[in-house]
C-alpha cells in the first residue's frame, strides 16, 4: 500500500456586507439546513448544537462524481466575531477555516476568510499543482460567500 503524502494549503479573502458587524456575525452563524441552496450545492445538512458554542455540521454534497460526506465542527467566538470551521470527517480531513467580521463603519463589514486545506494525495503534488488548488478552492468559496451576502441583505432587506 503507498502511503499518503500530506500537504497544507492556504488561501483567503475578504466578502464586503451591507449590514453592522454583529448583525453580520449573527446572520452568517445562524445555520440553517437551507444554507447549501444558497450557495449553489445540491445536498442536505443536518445541524446539532453541541453547546452555546459549539455547532456540528454534516453535509452530503452531491457532485458530478458521487456525493461527499463531510462532518464539521464550528466553534464560535462570539466576543470577537469570529469562528471556525474544522473539517472532522471527509476528503479534507483536519482542515481549518477562519471567519471573522471585521467593522467597515456603523453600517458595514467585512468578512475576513483564511482557509488552511490539508490536502492528501498518494502522488506527490508539485508548488504548480497546490497554487492551483489554492487558487481553484478560493474561487469556490468566495463565489459562494458571494451568494451568501445576496441573501443576507434581501433577508434582512424583508424584515426591515
Amino acid at each position: 500500500m503507498k502511503a499518503m503524502n500530506v500537504y497544507s494549503v492556504r488561501y483567503g479573502f475578504s466578502q464586503s456586507f451591507k449590514l453592522p458587524p454583529q448583525d453580520a456575525f449573527d446572520w452568517c452563524t445562524d445555520y440553517k439546513p437551507y444554507d447549501l441552496a444558497i450557495m449553489r450545492e445540491t445536498g442536505r445538512r443536518r445541524i446539532r448544537r453541541l453547546t452555546h458554542d459549539a455547532i456540528l455540521l454534516t453535509e452530503t454534497i452531491v457532485t458530478s462524481k458521487k456525493p461527499v460526506t463531510k462532518t464539521k465542527l464550528v466553534r464560535l467566538n462570539r466576543p470577537d466575531l469570529s469562528w471556525t470551521n474544522t473539517h472532522i470527517s471527509g476528503s479534507h480531513r483536519h482542515s481549518e477555516f477562519i471567519y471573522k467580521i471585521e467593522p467597515q463603519g456603523k453600517k458595514r463589514s467585512k468578512l475576513k476568510f483564511t482557509g488552511l486545506l490539508i490536502c492528501y494525495s498518494k502522488n506527490v503534488l508539485t508548488r504548480e499543482k497546490l497554487r492551483k488548488i489554492a487558487r481553484d478552492e478560493r474561487r469556490a468559496d468566495s463565489k459562494a460567500w458571494h451568494h451568501l451576502a445576496v441573501a443576507m441583505e434581501k433577508d434582512t432587506n424583508s424584515r426591515r
